[in-house]
């Protein structure tokens, strides 16, 4: 569509979803490491935050009054602001396309809802997550949905594994050394729920329970790529793309993590 200033709008592609998604993650990791850090040494301002943040666990943000004032799109909203400081400074002085195009201004508003969703669920599950645990975090890169799910399925706790004889031979690929097989069926059909989900409330409700499964095992997450994950979900066209990484993640072998046992060892 032709503006009457000449600028011409059409749907934002990849580079305008990759942007996002990169947007959603660094606020969501901001935002859990501060409040992560405060809460496992006990300073009462975050201890205060998460447990308000754990009640509205898979609740919509803004529809509920009781969410209004929560400390977990603070952060967002910081990075979103400079992030389009930068691209005025790159326009100069020609306006944004949503001032002179309601397409162009809808398509931003769905946008910005569906970060804050993101962002939201991904914040408010790491606090019901990390509820009462102050020696472990419960926000850990490199542990994506499919793989805690796969060791919650495997009846493992945390993310260290004692060194067993047969790993000490030297010889064996000191990865994965469960088949997926033996997964519980249990965990696994609760796993396929949330791969099954068609809107995002279900979802959001399914995954409360899976974290509340996880929090008993004290096996964490990678909040920031979930809610990088959790943006993509709510475009019906990439639903599948989260939901085979899902599966993907699951189904991978994952490197052997040493106890500190182990390392004492070496």
């Amino acid at each position: 569509m032709t503006t009457s200033t000449n600028q011409t709008f059409s749907t934002p592609g990849t580079d305008a979803t990759d942007r996002s998604v990169a947007l959603v993650q660094s606020a969501t990791r901001r935002t859990v490491g501060r409040l992560q850090g405060g809460y496992r040494q006990d300073v009462a301002s975050a201890v205060a935050a998460v447990a308000r943040l754990r009640r509205e666990a898979g609740r919509d943000p803004h529809v509920s009054p009781t969410a209004w004032g929560l400390d977990d799109l603070e952060d967002l909203s910081f990075l979103r602001d400079a992030e389009q400081e930068t691209e005025q400074d790159r326009r100069g002085d020609l306006a944004a396309p949503q001032h002179f195009s309601a397409r162009a201004r809808q398509w931003v508003e769905e946008r910005q809802t569906q970060e804050e969703r993101a962002v939201h669920l991904a914040v408010t599950l790491w606090a019901l997550h990390q509820q009462s645990i102050r020696d472990a975090p419960m926000h850990q890169s490199n542990w994506p949905l499919g793989r805690a799910v796969r060791r919650l399925a495997h009846g493992m706790t945390g993310t260290q594994d004692q060194l067993e004889a047969a790993d000490t031979g030297k010889g064996g690929s000191g990865g994965e050394r469960h088949p997926v097989e033996e997964a519980s069926e249990t965990i696994r059909k609760r796993f396929v729920r949330i791969g099954t989900s068609t809107d995002f409330d279900t979802l959001s409700g399914r995954l409360r329970q899976m974290v509340l499964l996880l929090r008993a095992a004290r096996i964490p997450l990678d909040y920031g790529y979930l809610a990088g994950q959790f943006l993509l979900w709510q475009s019906e066209p990439l639903q599948d793309g989260v939901r085979r990484a899902w599966g993907r993640e699951f189904h991978l072998a994952y490197a052997r993590q040493p106890s500190a046992e182990d390392a004492q060892a070496e």
